[in-house]
């Protein structure tokens, strides 16, 4: 059963010329990078909100403790 999966993945194509690897090695690099970038963009914004969250529960609190 396992030798019929594995040749029925004729799709699979490795070139003999290792120089075909190029682009797609450049692809996964420039798409690497870009994923890290915007993972960090993520956590830099969701600091971002998390502040403006923190600051608006401050004042929301001193208003409560000041009605009191």
């Amino acid at each position: 059963m396992l030798n019929s999966l594995i040749l029925g993945l004729g799709f699979l194509y490795f070139p003999e010329d290792k120089t075909e690897y190029i682009p797609a090695a450049i692809e996964f690099a420039i798409f690497a990078v870009l994923c890290v970038l915007a993972f960090r963009w993520i956590v830099k914004k969701s600091k971002q909100q998390e502040a403006k969250t923190k600051a608006l529960e401050e004042k929301i609190l001193q208003e409560r403790k000041d009605k009191q």
